[in-house]
């Protein structure tokens, strides 16, 4: 069908100059002509298919180039996304531990600071009990010490006109550590008015007064242990205490800043893995699309390549007939009736 169209051409062609006389086919082919023009079309057909081919490559390439970046694309925001996901747990993880490690801290700083508080309130009790017991222990063991110089030396009578007689007085009178007889008699001396007239020798009120001192030096002595003790082990709780305070100080500073880092690195990670998650969603879409185009484009490339071809066929098969000098006589007896037969359709 292709071949005898392009030969009603061919026809046609060489017609229109034969219109005016038959000496212009005398000094001119014109089949010569009709296969020259036909020739050209056969080369350009030709060069177009090849040019189609060179096209149809390059596309080719860039679909093949394009699918390969795109698949590696994926591939790598598919392997991204899997491998944060873990990540990002162990981080949320660590994370939470570290803050509950951080609560522990600060509950035992805070402990520590109160037993700090608790023992310093403590230790101003026991310095109040223990100052106010030396202040009334001072002066009554130096007024019984100079009750005991007055009364050996025989000068009891002028020791009851002190201070320390009235000191040793009031003392006697509210102490509950006294035996009862010892303070009554005490008192019956301090409140003689015949003091000098005491023999020393009998030695009955010395030995009271002795007893009583004795007693209250060594009440005093332990006293004074004990605090030297109770400081110590204040101090030494402090001591103590200080540099816990210091040491959860520094671990509750570092993991805030731990915390923090932590923080910052999950909100990092989850917005990379966003941007990857969306990256991918659009090389997905852009694959797709290029995977449809470019199988399109090869379908379409597939029919124009069959019918170029056939068109080259049908070309050749046509200058083929033109050639065959069978052809050309029939062509030179039916000229002048095909040409009216051309005219008149």
């Amino acid at each position: 069908m292709a071949v005898a169209r392009l030969f009603a051409v061919a026809l046609l062609a060489s017609v229109a100059p034969l219109s005016g006389a038959t000496s212009t086919f005398a000094t001119s082919n014109p089949i010569r002509k009709v296969v020259t023009m036909l020739q050209a079309m056969q080369t350009k057909v030709t060069e177009e298919g090849t040019k189609a081919e060179e096209l149809f490559g390059k596309y080719m390439c860039y679909c093949k180039n394009s699918g390969g970046d795109l698949a590696a694309s994926i591939q790598a925001a598919e392997e991204k996304i899997a491998e944060l996901g873990p990540v990002i747990e162990g981080a949320e993880e660590k994370k939470l531990k570290t803050e509950e490690e951080l609560k522990s801290d600060q509950d035992e700083r805070m402990a520590a600071e109160t037993a700090m508080a608790e023992a310093t309130a403590l230790r101003e009790k026991e310095k109040a009990v223990y100052d106010q017991f030396m202040a009334e222990s001072s002066p009554n063991l130096a007024a019984l010490g100079k009750a005991i110089a007055a009364v050996e030396k025989g000068m009891a009578g002028g020791f009851l006109q002190t201070h320390a007689a009235s000191v040793l007085r009031n003392f006697l009178s509210s102490s509950k550590d006294v035996m009862d007889t010892d303070r009554q008699e005490v008192l019956a001396f301090l409140s003689s008015k015949e003091g000098d007239e005491y023999a020393p020798q009998s030695g009955e009120i010395t030995g009271i007064l002795k007893t009583i001192k004795d007693e209250m030096f060594a009440e005093e002595q332990e006293t004074m242990a004990t605090e030297a003790a109770a400081l110590k082990s204040y101090e030494e709780l402090m001591a103590a205490k200080k540099k816990e305070v210091a040491a959860l100080s520094k671990a509750i500073e570092e993991k805030l800043e731990r915390i923090g880092a932590l923080g910052v690195k999950i909100a990092e990670m989850k917005s990379d893995i966003g941007d990857s998650a969306e990256s991918l969603d659009e090389d997905k879409k852009f694959l797709a699309d290029l995977e449809k185009n470019c199988a399109t484009k090869s379908d379409v490339h597939e029919e124009e390549k069959k019918m170029r071809a056939q068109e080259i066929v049908a070309l050749a098969d046509t200058i083929k007939i033109l050639n065959d000098d069978d052809a050309l006589d029939l062509f030179k007896k039916t000229l002048p009736s095909a040409s009216m037969s051309f005219v008149q359709v």
